[in-house]
């Protein structure tokens, strides 16, 4: 069991990283000595470093996203004006008030500062404070793995070539880990690389992925004739670029006011999730349990359907029990996503409880005169 500084390492998320890293950084130092003797020339001395800094850069960018972390707003925070508590949500967890472009991650247990999203690779959530840190790794990763690459792919090439070799004949062990670390190099860079993108994306946009979740709402729900949603955040990519990418990965700002674009405030797009939460709850059936759910991720009580399409996201599964009503807000075919009703004493916080269940578990109520006696079965 790992304590204090180590308990955000001792994940299988991060382990699994480092031992990536571990694997091709010693494979490749091992065939870049025989295949171009860092000793032998400048122009191979050179690329010898350049792998080793790449490679010793990826991991020093991997630990300071794990260490940095993201950013936490405070608990119990509001904003200096009392009155500007009507423009935010609340959030029960921490009992405080979400700054704008603030998150809860219900994995990390706190409100997030600029969340861009939970990543399992590093066991923490991406956001303001470790935004640049992150992007670094991506970079470092994916620039040591195309180094790498070709070393490898040298070397091996090297190995089955008619000539005579120039360094002692590898053991069968030996050659089957150079081929499937260059495998595993390769993947990094496809995978990898197209994370990087994404992150560049975001960060030239200055917007993070719920944001955009968000954003593409916003417009939806202008699409019968109102007026186009501005987003108040991005005010080009070069500014843009400069809050996140800097020399020392240290973000400007304190992570909770930001500057914005001419006819917007701080409270624009907030004011579009409350609207947003407004339409979701108009939107919400409750739902009585009918038949137990386990909370699996894959139940086969409830039909082959059901367990070969479950919902393509991280979201957890809830347990139930016959009788609960749910609150639900979102619908797949074969699964429903809700919050389980419960009583909620004064002066006494409640964890909510809310996630996926299998559709065929509920029957919706049907509301008709304050009559919540009558149900309709889910198709």
């Amino acid at each position: 069991m790992c304590f204090g500084p180590f308990k955000k390492i001792c994940h299988w998320g991060p382990l699994t990283t480092l031992g990536i890293i571990k694997i091709i950084t010693l494979m490749t130092i091992h065939c870049s000595r025989q295949w171009w003797p860092p000793y032998e020339s400048a122009l191979a001395a050179a690329n010898f470093l350049l792998f080793f800094s790449l490679s010793g850069s990826t991991l020093y960018h991997f630990m300071s996203a794990i260490f940095e972390g993201p950013g936490f707003l405070p608990l119990k925070w509001m904003p200096e004006n009392a009155s500007d508590v009507q423009f935010l949500q609340y959030c029960t967890v921490c009992e405080g008030y979400k700054a704008p472009r603030s998150h809860h991650c219900r994995k990390c247990g706190r409100c997030v500062l600029k969340m861009d999203h939970h990543c399992p690779w590093i066991n923490n959530c991406v956001g303001h404070y470790n935004h640049g840190h992150f992007t670094a790794f991506l970079a470092s990763a994916v620039g040591g793995c195309c180094v790498s690459t070709v070393i490898l792919v040298s070397w091996v090439i090297t190995v089955f070539s008619p000539y005579e070799l120039l360094f002692p004949p590898p053991s069968v062990f030996t050659l089957i880990a150079a081929i499937f670390t260059t495998g595993l190099s390769i993947g990094v860079v496809l995978s990898v690389g197209l994370l990087l993108y994404f992150q560049l994306m975001a960060i030239f946009r200055n917007r993070t992925g719920i944001e955009d979740w968000i954003l593409e709402k916003a417009q939806s729900r202008r699409t019968g004739g109102k007026e186009k949603f501005i987003y108040p955040y991005s005010r080009g990519w070069l500014i843009d670029a400069k809050q996140v990418l800097t020399w020392n990965c240290i973000p400007v700002g304190d992570g909770i006011m930001w500057p914005v674009i001419e006819g917007c405030d701080q409270y624009t797009l907030t004011r579009e999730q409350l609207a947003q939460k407004t339409e979701k709850r108009k939107r919400a059936r409750r739902y009585r349990i009918v038949a137990k759910a386990s909370g699996s991720w894959f139940p086969v009580t409830h039909g082959w359907k059901v367990f070969l399409h479950p919902p393509r996201t991280d979201e957890p599964r809830i347990k139930l029990d016959i009788g609960d009503i749910v609150m639900v807000t979102r619908w797949h075919r074969y699964w429903l996503f809700g919050e389980k009703e419960q009583e909620r004493p004064v002066n006494s916080a409640v964890k909510r409880i809310r996630g996926w269940f299998p559709k065929p578990c509920a029957l919706e109520i049907i509301e008709s005169d304050g009559d919540l006696s009558s149900f309709s079965k889910v198709d």
